[in-house]
């Protein structure tokens, strides 16, 4: 009768140290490193194509990434479409969001946005309307508009950072919020940096080149 491979009894062995921290998270076998996640904005260049928007959230269930938002618009190119997308995720998760939409057919260009870009997003609200002036007075400080006013309730629309966003929600509670719809963010690169390096190839190829003779 066998008596199996030789070594120590599995109750004899050495487990892996450290692979997850007292809060769940997950740390690097060889350093200890806690990879903690971060929030960023991630911009892809597609083709604008019917099924497009439809892969990358597909892409995005079935690798269960923590996304907060994400977001489609057209470009300056009608061939073209911007997705942005922010998540929360470890610094290793967020190159395998990188690395995962660049193998989609229709992702031209993929780039991980800096801090400081410029970021926006949109809220309408439809509050109560039993004290209309202090409405009012609420949307001009957060220079909103309002886009629909009745005796009962008040809509009104407010653009801005995520910060802004969140102040102004926090203001009009006051009065109670009866319906919220919030799009997440898109975004743009500062100055004249390009959002992705698709689009800065593709003005190389086509700005015409002005002689001085």
């Amino acid at each position: 009768m066998s008596q199996g491979l030789e070594g120590p009894a599995p109750e004899e062995r050495s487990l892996p140290e450290a692979r997850r921290s007292p809060e769940g998270i997950r740390l690097d076998p060889a350093t200890g490193v806690d990879h903690s996640p971060r929030r960023t904005v991630i911009s892809a260049l597609v083709a604008h194509e019917p099924g497009v928007l439809s892969e990358v959230s597909g892409l995005v269930s079935r690798r269960q990434f923590n996304i907060e938002s994400l977001t489609v618009g057209s470009t300056t190119n009608p061939e073209t479409a911007r997705i942005t997308l922010v998540i929360e995720e470890s610094e290793q998760g967020i190159r395998q969001v990188e690395t995962q939409l660049k193998k989609l057919l229709p992702v031209i260009s993929v780039r991980e946005l800096n801090n400081d870009a410029v970021r926006r997003e949109l809220v309408v609200l439809k509050v109560h309307a039993e004290a209309p002036e202090q409405v009012h007075a609420i949307t001009e400080m957060y220079d909103g508009t309002v886009l629909d006013a009745g005796p009962r309730t008040i809509t009104v629309e407010i653009t801005g950072d995520e910060l802004k966003i969140d102040d102004a929600i926090d203001a009009y509670n006051q009065f109670g919020i009866r319906e919220i719809a919030r799009t997440g963010q898109t975004a743009l690169a500062r100055g004249d940096e390009w959002t992705t390096h698709a689009e800065e190839s593709r003005y190389e190829r086509t700005t015409p080149v002005h002689s001085n003779d």
